[in-house]
């Protein structure tokens, strides 16, 4: 079995439970365990939401105000990912020509429990099997990729054979 779907949405809060709403409806439907299931919405809305406020550019008409999320359930694994158009993340280099690597975000312990920002990336990590955490090549704007090995529930229709 292998399903995939791809979102372009606009950089506004409603877009957030609309990407999430459709994850959710897709796994459900194709009989995936429902731990993972919230597993990864909550991860999918962590990151739209980082998109939605740090992915570029709202200028009406300006594909700058979009973000892209595209997710693919294929045989045994869920891949996810989310794309806009924003600065990116920071290098870890001061030295121009080493800066393709974006920092890494501070592990959930570290950030204070009252804090309003900055467990977004260290949840996905949290949740997901494997994360990718980088920067488009080229053209700007920060790309998080995130898969996680499926369960599924006993007699799920669409289950991987």
């Amino acid at each position: 079995m292998s399903i995939w779907w791809s979102l372009h949405l606009r950089r506004e809060a409603a877009s957030v439970p609309l990407a999430r709403r459709l994850l959710l409806g897709t796994m459900e439907t194709a009989g995936v365990d429902p731990d993972i299931c919230y597993d990864l919405s909550v991860a999918l809305s962590e990151a739209c939401a980082n998109a939605v406020e740090h992915g570029g550019d709202t200028g009406y008409g300006d594909s700058r105000g979009a973000y892209h999320v595209t997710a693919y359930l294929d045989g045994e694994k869920c891949r996810i990912e989310v794309t806009d158009s924003g600065p990116g993340f920071p290098a870890t280099s001061a030295v121009p020509a080493l800066q393709e690597a974006p920092r890494r975000p501070v592990p959930v312990a570290a950030v204070p429990y009252d804090a309003e920002n900055g467990r977004g990336l260290s949840l996905i990590e949290e949740l997901a099997d494997h994360v990718t955490i980088g920067n488009k090549p080229g053209r700007g704007g920060a790309v998080v990729s995130f898969d996680k090995i499926l369960k599924w529930q006993k007699g799920a229709p669409l289950m991987a054979v």
